[in-house]
């Protein structure tokens, strides 16, 4: 008996398995997904069991398995199909594809860590009637007792509540024993104070359509905000778990799974698992260990929850499809939507994409029925959409008002003395964007990235929003020696000290990555400012979709133009969604909302249609210039990213590239390039990219497969491919 294993290393030199002979002792227990440790070279390394056959003809001998690492953990046949199609999608090694379903605990490394959690607990070793028997002739009333007291009321006790003194004396007596018991980190059960809330007609039509489907199917949900899509989702998972079915939920952020997950708690308690990278590993494995054990029905979770080994799942589910977060950026470079899709498909599933801002290719392929097109059009309860004002900053910077309107501050004062809450959202973290001196013009800037540092006042340094390097800042210039350093841009430290200034009397909190970076921190700052113990709530585009806070009747968006400015095809669209998601936080109770949006292009077309709270005007405006430039919905995009620390060598292989793919695709597909990348110098190396773009190329997929294999063993160029890339 043999077995096909592929090994740890994520190279494709040798992307490729290796047969070793299963041992006596392994074959009725052995399976393909299974992880297994394995001779290889003069090292014991990690693999998985890709096959399992009887025969193999080779005149050299076969290395033996050493043992299965964890029989429990294995991936199921249809994950092991899904990493095939990963690999022939992406382009990636074929560890890499199987590498990414699983948490970072159970990756297949050269890690023996242990993340099973045990608590130990104390029993009687004795029938109650010897233990009664023995209290009768003990005759006194000590620790010792009481133990034993409790122990014939309960069935167990945990040994940490009690002295090691009197669980020894009762140990050696044999009148206790102690039984080790594995626990999960993350145990809830349905938590108290459950309100579900009934259905309005639009909502109740869209869940009657959902419901009703018993194939795959790709429904688009476009509801506004505040209409109520959670409620459709929470009950379309209650009747497919009320089926027998199990349920995966996606969300883009960390800090929306933790403002989702007690809804979920509510309803569903312990058949509920989370996964999102700010979990501990041991937290992972647990949750991970409860899914393939069967213990859970419904998966809630950020991108890489997709992969969870749920058994017949009966919908999948993707809140805020528009997001950028549900495409990988390394490798294996997946969107979830695309995985999503092929489990669907498999399990015969529906498939529910929601936004109130879906992707242009979404909303394209929903009016051109391949997807089927369902609307949310009116606030559910009270709400209503907020009134969106436009002021021009042009006419505010001659009244020396450089971050806040007059505006803004006015409407800001009356609501938290009306006792309502407040957003503002300045998509930039730290205090400056830039630190120059005035004397000599010297700028911090990155060594690895040739980018600008980023000053953050709290911890007094400069650090490179890329790569990680920081440096402290100095008092003075570095370069001329003169106290002459300037600030230049802002960021929301420097906002919130600002915003301090001027309205002594408000309680802020601030959120975005640095506030955000402790376990647990995006659960307390949302519960916090949930419970008012704050007035305005100031951060990233982290706080511009997903919560409903009904005391919030003011967003303030600062600079809401500044992200037109990067120099992308899809600008515009980020954009809008941007805007358009973080303005629906205002007014979703019976008090109504209001928005002031700052700019310095009050006619900008995209602001005026998140003014119209209008989405169509929008669409209908982005899909011609779309259509225009050919960009996708029209058209497909491939990257392709030619990395080398010389310079020359990398413009040297990228011109090859580029000319080889003019000559060999299809004449109608575009190639474009190349140029020098959006980051043309990150970690020390120059990046070049070329564009594609076609429609049906039938030659495209072998072209990119052939050129991948030229480069695998080059060491000094690397050639990245991103299939349907978000960024250029």
């Amino acid at each position: 008996m043999y077995a096909e294993v592929l090994i740890e290393y994520p190279t494709k030199k040798i992307d490729k398995y290796f047969t070793y002979e299963v041992p006596l002792k392994m074959r009725n227990t052995l399976q393909a997904g299974m992880k297994v440790k394995v001779p290889f070279g003069s090292k014991t390394i990690n693999g998985f069991v890709m096959k399992i056959t009887d025969t193999f003809n080779s005149d050299y001998e076969l290395k033996e398995i050493v043992e299965v690492v964890d029989p429990e953990l294995k991936l199921n046949d249809e994950l092991m199909r899904l990493g095939l199609y990963l690999e022939e999608k992406t382009l990636c090694p074929k560890i890499s594809a199987y590498q990414t379903m699983l948490p970072s605990s159970l990756k297949i490394k050269d890690n023996d860590t242990n993340y099973n959690f045990y608590k130990t607990y104390l029993m009687l070793n004795k029938t109650k009637k010897e233990v009664l028997d023995y209290l009768v002739s003990y005759g006194k009333e000590n620790k010792q007792t009481i133990l034993l007291n409790t122990l014939l009321k309960e069935e167990k006790v945990l040994k940490k509540d009690y002295d090691s003194y009197t669980v020894k004396a009762l140990k050696e007596k044999e009148l206790i024993k102690e039984v080790k018991e594995q626990e999960y980190r993350i145990n809830k059960s349905n938590l108290e104070g459950l309100v579900k809330h009934p259905l309005n007609v639009e909502q109740q039509k869209v869940f009657e359509t959902v419901k009703n489907t018993n194939e795959f199917k790709t429904f688009l949900l476009e509801g506004i905000t505040g209409s109520g899509k959670t409620e459709v989702y929470l009950n379309l998972i209650e009747d497919t778990l009320n089926k027998g079915k199990t349920a995966i939920m996606l969300v883009p952020e960390i800090s929306l799974t933790v403002a989702l997950v007690n809804r979920f708690y509510e309803w569903f308690g312990s058949r509920v698992a989370i996964l999102h990278s700010a979990l501990s590993n041991g937290e992972k494995y647990d949750e991970y260990l409860k899914i393939i054990r069967g213990e859970v029905s419904l998966v809630v979770g950020t991108r890489s929850a997709i992969f969870a080994p749920l058994e017949n799942i009966g919908i999948i589910i993707i809140d805020e499809e528009h997001s950028d977060t549900f495409k990988q950026d390394n490798m294996p470079r997946y969107n979830a939507k695309d995985i999503a899709m092929v489990r669907c498909k498999y399990h015969k599933a529906p498939l529910v994409l929601g936004s109130a801002t879906p992707t242009l290719e979404s909303k394209a392929r929903a009016l051109k029925g391949v997807y089927s097109h369902l609307k949310l059009t009116k606030r559910a309860g009270f709400g209503t959409l907020p009134q969106v004002t436009i002021v021009d900053m042009l006419e505010e910077v001659k009244k020396k008002n450089f971050i806040f309107s007059d505006e803004l501050i006015t409407k800001l004062k009356m609501r938290i003395s009306a006792h309502e809450q407040a957003m503002i959202l300045l998509n930039r973290r730290g205090y400056s964007t830039t630190i120059t001196c005035s004397n000599c013009g010297y700028t911090y800037k990155c060594p690895n990235c040739d980018i600008t540092l980023t000053y953050h006042k709290s911890t007094n340094n400069l650090r490179c929003h890329y790569c990680g390097y920081s440096i402290s800042k100095d008092s003075v210039c570095p370069n001329c020696h003169e106290d002459a350093l300037n600030y230049l841009g802002l960021g929301t430290e420097k906002v919130m000290e600002e915003l301090q200034k001027i309205i002594p009397e408000a309680k802020i909190i601030r959120m975005d990555q640095d506030t955000t970076s402790k376990k647990g921190s995006h659960e307390k700052i949302i519960e916090s400012f949930k419970n008012h113990e704050y007035d305005i709530l100031l951060g990233t585009q982290m706080i511009s979709k997903g919560f409903d806070f009904p005391y919030v009747t003011l967003v303030g968006i600062i600079n809401a133009d500044s992200s037109l400015n990067i120099p992308d095809f899809r600008s515009n669209e980020r954009t809008f969604s941007l805007l358009y998601q973080a303005s629906g936080r205002a007014g979703r109770s019976n008090l109504a909302g209001e928005v002031i949006l700052q700019t310095y292009n009050p006619d900008n077309y995209v602001l005026n249609c998140v003014k119209e709270n209008n989405f169509n005007k929008f669409f209908n405006y982005e899909m011609n210039i779309r259509k225009i430039l050919k960009y996708p919905p029209y058209y497909y995009l491939v990257s392709l990213k030619i990395i080398a620390k010389d310079y020359d060598k990398s413009l040297e292989n990228a011109t090859k590239i580029a000319n080889y793919l003019r000559k060999s695709i299809s004449p109608s597909s575009i190639v474009l390039g190349p140029t020098t990348a959006s980051l043309f110098k990150f970690n020390n190396t120059y990046r070049f990219q070329i564009v594609i773009k076609y429609r049906y190329d039938e030659k495209l997929m072998s072209v990119l497969k052939y050129l991948d294999n030229i480069y695998l063993n080059d060491k000094d160029v690397n050639l990245e491919i991103d299939i349907d890339p978000l960024h250029i």
